[in-house]
């Protein structure tokens, strides 16, 4: 079942969210639908906050990015076969000289911006059986995942620009909490309550 992404501006995308324990109700359902929710809305990232939920999981998909002929063959190959949900995640270690990478969000949609991020990221996290991994993660698809932890965290790529950048966008993040905005998905907009 696709879900409606909450839009900027939504309190949940603040909150820090919760762990959950194996017995959270209908979590196989919950998962499947935030995969459909989000290869709906074209993401390759999503966060239970931005379904309105306040809770530590995330998944990715970083096989869209295996398309970019920048890449070498061997990150083309880890991009193309990476798919992981992540529960109760917690980062570990970011390392390395942070490098800038043109990010954009779901909840934020038609605004885009340079993010620095560490290029190495080390995770603890459980998949969806509840088995306990702790991996290591570099280039994109370390950034992809700094990106869904954050909001796991109640942080947004949009706290991590510079405050010109930030007034800047105002205008165009203030419209996005109103539903003064056109998109190509479901999302549920704070200001009016609605969806569209």
């Amino acid at each position: 079942m696709i879900l409606p992404i909450v839009a900027y501006g939504d309190p949940v995308l603040r909150k820090k969210a919760k762990a959950i324990s194996a017995d959270y109700p209908n979590l196989d359902a919950l998962i499947a639908n935030m995969y459909e929710t989000m290869y709906n809305a074209l993401g390759v990232g999503l966060a239970a906050p931005q379904i309105g939920l306040p809770i530590r999981v995330f998944l990715v998909d970083a096989s869209p990015f295996a398309e970019d002929e920048d890449l070498s063959d061997d990150e083309r190959k880890q991009l193309k076969d990476f798919k992981q949900t992540f529960i109760n995640a917690k980062i570990l270690e970011e390392e390395g000289d942070e490098w800038a990478f043109n990010e954009g969000c779901l909840s934020i949609p038609h605004i885009r911006e340079d993010v620095f991020r560490k290029p190495k990221v080390k995770i603890e996290f459980q998949d969806e059986n509840f088995e306990t991994h702790i991996k290591e993660f570099d280039g994109l698809l370390a950034r992809v995942i700094q990106h869904e932890y954050d909001h796991i965290e109640g942080i947004l790529f949009t706290d991590k620009i510079s405050t010109l950048k930030k007034r800047l966008i105002k205008g165009k993040l203030s419209n996005i909490s109103k539903g003064k905005i056109s998109i190509d998905y479901k999302m549920r907009f704070p200001d009016m309550k609605k969806k569209r």
